[in-house]
């Protein structure tokens, strides 16, 4: 009996524009006409759900419902026995086969739907594809380009070269989920669509999830008219068939209306993941109908992996520039110190030295009650109010709006110079932070059709659906917001912040033991810093033990009178002793690393920054010790050494059997497919942001493993195609 299904979630083909961003479009109970679909029960290998055409496509007058697999004519239970082993249930697996009466040569992709069963899709067999020039030529692009842009342009042009589709576009998700068509290659006579955006709502996150879980998907001809399955529940589940990986299935109707308003005759679209996100889609439109067989969807989508590991390696490698300027910006801010003894002459020398990293307009900086600013920025009494603000928001490291006017109408007044805000905290006292501004940017923004006009809805028939029938460029003027923050931008912003916190609690802790006056306010503010400091005078007397570091200590609750009495919870001690000697003796400063005790049988990696403090080349007050975690750059070190112990024997060793020939095809794509992987990985490990750095290694080593795999299967479905042509 059929599942109800809510208004909340309406079921495939009964959606309309209000509840279609929840519309169960992987349970279509259909496919597109210019293939078939059996559905088969293991281990008996019965077939138990087929689309109508099924019996037609094969030539056969008798229902296959409750048929064997084994008698159907042909030799498809035979190519497909040595895969049923096999999961079966992130790539579809392709066979190629001869079926029916007569018997025709069909591609046969096999998966298994979450629920179980297997589900046999058959399309006619094409052209094999020229792999040894043609596929590694384009690798080969794709790996030389050198820049986001150039990256995406060259992926158009490719895309367009290999399909033969009328216009391919590379499309790109904005953190809204927006789209831009960030690259297109089209054919001379037709509209240009580069630069256009449109709204999230086009896509809904449904669909997403799917462009993510099956990465490539073919329209072949928007007038199709959907055959459906027989039964109309699977007999396995007793609801409708699960067809997320299936190439066959139906497309949503509101999505076929949204073509045809396009004036579009068929697509294909393929996913770029980068970093485990889906990044963008490349998408290939076609003014009539086409379709695209198997292996060229499979070049096609084994390029989309090769593509988006380039993205990662490419936005790590701009991060790492920006890094860069951050730690130029902290070297000035020592050198600062040693000639003005203040590291804020260090922070605001030259009026570029904050704003260009972030391509700010002005910055300033709020410290004990001060405010030094550099470009153009708001009034001291009004900066002031926005650090009062910022205390009342969430605590986060970086807080980032493109429209401060707008959340916070009291600072509507400053949009003209202050639309745009980025603050991050320097120490955790009230008021103490480091903004950044942007000022309006009044911009007209160029939408694919009006994304406001009232959507059209049918009211008893969910084909006549009409989303958006205007698809001419329709310009949006944008007022009171500035260019956005990027996830670059708020990563800069935190990485200044953290060197500049640094430097304050460094600076504190100095000025503690200059000014005894303001020892009660200063080691009150050390004390709460969250990095481990102790402080200690010229005889190696402890002054001051934070809580952060006495938290790493406090299993065995000593008592701290003397540098001498720590140095048993280091490791290796001698190398402290040694330090702590040359510290105290000749007042030399020392880095390093070394662990600490943080229990009776465990150690925590740390570097040490030992500091004397002087108050004349020939006199010191006293030294600091500052101690900052290596946990996260020791699981970045582990995630680095098992990439590179991974990523090359993980990747030789094909998942199908491949005659000599066929290896040596295999084995050179492989190479440049795995060249492209350790290139990703240098400029990924070149980053500073080591929270992020573990996992976009990995997000790489998998790519390259489902390149590989796809590879594989390519090559082998190649070599058998042409095999059985030569009729061996």
């Amino acid at each position: 009996m059929r599942a109800e299904r809510t208004d909340t979630e309406p079921a495939f083909g009964q959606a309309d524009l209000s509840n279609c961003e929840r519309e169960q479009i992987h349970r279509a109970g259909s496919i597109q006409p210019h293939g078939a679909l059996l559905v088969v029960r293991e281990p008996e290998q019965t077939i138990v759900q087929v689309s109508e055409n099924a019996a037609a496509f094969l030539g056969l007058d008798n229902t296959l419902l409750g048929m064997n697999l084994n008698d159907l004519p042909g030799n498809l239970a035979q190519r497909i026995r040595p895969h049923l082993s096999d999961a079966l249930s992130t790539i579809p697996r392709a066979v190629r086969c001869q079926v029916g009466r007569p018997k025709v040569e069909c591609d046969g992709l096999l998966h298994r739907p979450p629920e179980g069963g297997l589900v046999i899709e058959l399309e006619r067999a094409g052209p094999s594809v020229d792999l040894s020039q043609q596929v590694e030529t384009a690798l080969r692009s794709v790996q030389y380009s050198s820049s986001l842009r150039n990256l995406c342009d060259e992926t158009a042009r490719v895309f367009k070269e290999l399909t033969g589709y009328d216009r391919v576009m590379v499309y790109r998700f904005d953190e809204q989920g927006h789209g831009e068509v960030f690259s297109e290659c089209r054919e001379p006579d037709l509209e240009a669509f580069l630069g256009n955006r449109y709204p999230a709502s086009d896509i809904p996150h449904i669909a997403r999830r799917l462009y993510q879980q099956n990465r490539i998907r073919v329209l072949v001809d928007v007038e199709y008219t959907p055959v459906p399955l027989r039964p109309q529940q699977c007999p396995l589940t007793g609801s409708d068939l699960d067809m997320s990986l299936c190439l066959l299935r139906s497309m949503s109707p509101i999505h076929i209306q949204y073509l045809k308003n396009m004036g579009v005759g068929a697509t294909l679209v393929v996913s770029l993941m980068a970093g485990g996100q889906l990044w963008g889609l490349v998408a290939c439109h076609h003014y009539a109908p086409r379709f695209v067989h198997y292996e060229l969807r499979t070049v096609c989508e084994l390029l989309a992996e090769t593509i988006g590991t380039r993205i990662v390696a490419l936005e790590s490698f701009m991060q790492a520039q920006a890094e860069l300027a951050v730690r130029r910006l902290e070297q000035r801010m020592i050198e600062a110190i040693s000639r003005d003894g203040d590291w804020r002459t260090g922070l605001f020398d030259g009026s570029q030295t904050l704003l260009q990293p972030l391509e700010a307009t002005g910055a300033a900086l709020l410290f004990e009650s001060q405010v030094l600013t550099t470009g153009e920025v708001p009034g001291t009494q009004q900066l002031r109010d926005i650090g009062q603000w910022l205390d009342r928001q969430p605590r986060d490291h970086v807080i980032a709006t493109d429209s401060l006017g707008v959340i916070e109408p009291t600072f509507a007044d400053l949009t003209p110079i202050a639309s745009g805000l980025l603050a991050t905290p320097i120490s955790r006292s009230p008021g103490e932070y480091l903004l950044w501004f942007r000022p309006e940017r009044v911009r007209t923004v160029t939408w694919g059709g009006n994304p406001f006009k009232p959507m059209e809805t049918a009211v008893n028939d969910p084909s006549e659906l009409s989303p958006r029938k205007s698809f001419a460029k329709w310009h949006q003027v944008v007022k009171a917001t500035a260019a956005p923050w990027s996830p670059a931008d708020r990563t800069v912003a935190r990485l200044i912040g953290e060197s500049v916190a640094d430097v304050v609690l460094q600076f504190r802790s100095v000025r503690m033991l200059i000014a005894q006056d303001q020892l009660t306010q200063i080691s009150h503010q050390v004390q709460h810093s969250e990095q481990p400091v102790v402080i200690m005078d010229t005889t190696g007397s402890i002054l001051l033990v934070n809580e952060a570091f006495e938290h790493l200590v406090q299993w065995a609750q000593p008592h701290l009178r003397s540098i001498e009495d720590l140095i048993p919870f280091f490791d290796p001690a001698e190398t402290v002793q040694h330090t702590v000697h040359e510290l105290l003796t000749e007042w030399r400063a020392w880095r390093g690393e070394i662990s600490v005790q943080v229990g009776p049988n465990t150690l925590r990696p740390l570097t040490l920054r030992a500091d004397p403090v002087f108050v004349t080349p020939d006199r010191v007050l006293g030294f600091v010790l500052l101690f900052t975690d290596l946990g996260e750059q020791r699981a970045v070190e582990d995630a680095r050494r098992r990439f590179q112990e991974g990523i090359i024997e993980r990747h030789w060793a094909t998942a199908v059997r491949l005659d000599s020939k066929a290896d040596l095809v295999y084995r050179n794509l492989l190479s440049t497919v795995v060249d492209n992987a350790q290139l990703a990985a240098l400029e990924i490990t070149d980053s500073l942001d080591l929270a992020h750095m573990p996992e976009k290694l990995h997000s790489v080593q998998q790519s390259t493993s489902r390149s590989a795999e796809l590879l594989a299967h390519l090559v082998w479905h190649a070599t058998r195609s042409a095999k059985g042509k030569t009729g061996h």
